[in-house]
């Protein structure tokens, strides 16, 4: 027989202290190489403007925002810090990047023609990339001659100002990266010999800006890991010494026959767990999921004394024997990245300083 209905208020928890902490952590590892941090997908889900200015706060010199209305919502929003994006299509807005001091990563001679044409008095600040084995984007190496040499031209005439060098590593393998690293050189030794030397060498994300100290150079792009979620399959984000920054937490909205029911399902962006794995934290006991839809997910609390109201973490810091995001993507066989970045908008973000 049901207990009755309680109050639906699922919320995210964001611990800006322990963002803090990782992001004064990761900057520490690195220097003297400068850290950019990335708040691309809404800072992984975690809040854009609060998680950029905390980062900017606590050792991050730079932000990488991945497309250009994001930097350009940092700047409405009063953030000055130096702001870097990549990913453009055909009607991005060149013109007012260039205008808010975004800095612009180029990747092939149709974007560098765009770029020149949008500006004006004030050149732009570019980031050349070269494709060193990832296949995303960048020039290849038949490319990059022809792209170093139209950048120093448009440099010439004052339209740009090239930045950097730059590029992704697909983080498949030590060996794979170690290659990419080797090609990455290679590409910076062509751009010098064509008289090109930008004061700024970039490759590292989180995966290398921590296992690869070879691969920093002037600056490591560090994205997932300063948020608490390991980039590694063989070790947690508590073993590198970071903390989770996200707790999903529900109360208990209905209770019957040793079924617990809470408002917030795959609707609300959790992923979909594996059913008989997942499981869920309440007053430090872990109970297993039974079932999941678009706004519910229902738990099996049998002999144990839970009630209406009580509190339910999906995932957190670990640290009160409830699950992790880290858990949540095993179950799920996905990584950290996806647990996080998926949660709702809709959901409140509740931000803490611990």
């Amino acid at each position: 027989m049901s207990a009755g209905i309680g109050s639906a208020t699922a919320r995210i928890e964001i611990d800006l202290g322990a963002f803090r902490h990782n992001v004064q952590q990761l900057s520490q590892l690195v220097a003297p190489a400068r850290t950019m941090l990335a708040v691309k997908a809404n800072a992984y889900g975690h809040g854009l403007v609060p998680l950029a200015r905390a980062a900017l706060e606590s050792g991050a010199d730079s932000l990488a925002v991945l497309e250009v209305p994001t930097g350009l919502a940092l700047r409405t929003a009063g953030v000055t810090a130096p702001l870097f994006a990549w990913l453009h299509g055909v009607s991005t807005d060149f013109a007012a990047a260039i205008e808010a001091d975004i800095e612009l990563g180029v990747s092939a001679q149709w974007q560098l023609d765009a770029i020149v044409a949008a500006a004006g008095e004030k050149p732009a600040r570019v980031h050349l990339k070269v494709d060193t084995g990832l296949n995303r984007n960048g020039a290849s190496a038949a490319e990059w001659p022809g792209l170093v040499r139209s950048a120093l031209a448009a440099e010439t005439s004052g339209a740009v100002v090239v930045a950097a060098i730059w590029s992704h590593l697909a983080d498949a393998s030590p060996e794979d990266d170690a290659d990419a690293l080797a090609r990455f050189r290679e590409a910076v030794a062509v751009a010098a010999s064509l008289g090109c030397h930008p004061p700024l060498l970039h490759l590292a994300a989180s995966s290398a800006g921590i296992r690869m100290p070879e691969a920093r150079l002037d600056l490591v792009r560090f994205g997932i890991a300063a948020y608490g979620i390991s980039p590694f399959d063989d070790h947690s984000g508590r073993d590198l010494g970071l903390r989770p920054v996200m707790a999903l937490r529900a109360p208990v909205v209905s209770l019957e026959d040793g079924v617990a029911t809470i408002a917030v399902g795959s609707g609300d962006g959790v992923q979909v767990p594996a059913i008989g794995s997942a499981e869920v934290g309440i007053w430090g006991k872990r109970h297993p999921i039974l079932s999941m839809t678009i706004d519910s997910i229902t738990i099996d609390v049998a002999h144990s004394m839970v009630a209406i109201g009580d509190e339910v973490t999906l995932f957190g810091p670990g640290s009160d024997g409830a699950p992790t995001a880290e858990e949540w993507a095993a179950w799920g066989d996905t990584i950290g990245d996806e647990i996080v970045a998926r949660a709702s908008e809709r959901l409140p973000r509740v931000y803490l300083e611990t």
